[in-house]
């Protein structure tokens, strides 16, 4: 997690993977194996512009519900889509986060190595959310190696 300038934070993870960027990708952009190793979307597509929702635990007035658009698809190399969550009148968990996840894939001699970029936490009223989902992605991300080791 860094500072930046504008006083937002972000998380980064990175991995290596004994498995080719075309298989990392499919278990990125396939919703049954993103319900797997995430949450299920509904209506996710690696498309750009394409719209879809996770679902996750609702907290105060907000429902749950992370709004996400694809922004960008570059196949096997990189994938980002927006996530929107929370609601303004709560703290802590479940409080208004506007946010950006990006993958990108590299080839390596033996496998992909993958990072994740989720940018866009404002602190401190994002400071919950940083701290749970930067923990989160550092667990979650083994597991994207572990079904695409399933694809092979």
């Amino acid at each position: 997690m860094k500072d930046a300038a504008s006083g937002t934070r972000e998380i980064v993870v990175e991995e290596d993977f004994p498995h080719a960027p075309e298989t990392i990708w499919k278990t990125l952009t396939t919703g049954e194996l993103i319900g797997r190793w995430l949450m299920a979307p509904a209506g996710f597509e690696a498309v750009q512009g394409k719209r879809f929702t996770f679902q996750t635990k609702p907290a105060g007035a907000w429902d749950g519900v992370i709004h996400c658009q694809v922004l960008e698809v570059i196949p096997n190399e990189r994938l980002a889509y927006s996530w929107k969550g929370g609601h303004e009148g709560n703290t802590g968990y479940g409080s208004l986060l506007n946010s950006v996840v990006t993958w990108t894939l590299a080839r390596t001699a033996n496998g992909t190595r993958l990072r994740l970029v989720h940018a866009g936490f404002v602190v401190p009223r994002n400071r919950s959310a940083l701290e749970t989902m930067g923990n989160g992605w550092k667990k979650i991300i083994p597991g994207i190696g572990a079904i695409a080791g399933e694809q092979d």
